[in-house]
């Protein structure tokens, strides 16, 4: 790693989930802007976010002893049910980004917020609902299984 990159801000924020009033339930996922992030321009292309959220929410269930592999294998799919997203300002190759990404439950809705930013600014705010469909009845579950409720909990104190 280089020195700059281990001298950055955003690198030295908390990456793992730590439930305090200091965070306010964030987990923060650290990202460095690649060219293949990006459009022609430099500019990182809109459904790079996308990617970067996603990969958040499965880094931070990882973290409270959530894998989604376990999910599947217990025939749980975790299916986007609705997106909202809100460009504020561009990243650009090159810059360290910070998903931040917060969990708030509905009975069986897993809606999860988020803010990506840089260091000085804010890129996007967003929120995506989860549902939980039985993998092969392809049917919304009417409950959250065991292993996920005791993630839920870990992550929202609830």
């Amino acid at each position: 790693m280089t020195a700059e990159l281990t001298s950055n801000p955003l690198k030295n924020a908390i990456t793992k989930f730590e439930p305090t009033s200091e965070n306010e339930g964030w987990f923060n996922y650290p990202v460095r802007v690649y060219p293949h992030h990006t459009d022609y321009a430099g500019v990182v292309w809109h459904g790079t976010y996308l990617t970067w959220m996603e990969e958040a929410r499965v880094e931070c269930l990882r973290t409270v002893g959530m894998s989604f592999e376990e999910l599947v294998s217990a025939g749980v799919d975790l299916p986007v049910a609705e997106m909202n997203l809100r460009y504020h300002r561009s990243a650009r190759m090159g810059d360290d980004v910070l998903v931040m990404t917060r969990l708030v439950p509905d009975k069986v809705r897993l809606n999860w917020e988020y803010q990506i930013r840089t260091e000085t600014d804010l890129c996007v705010t967003a929120v995506v609902t989860l549902v939980p469909v039985d993998f092969e009845k392809r049917k919304l579950l009417r409950s959250l299984p065991s292993s996920l409720e005791g993630a839920i909990a870990k992550l929202t104190g609830i």
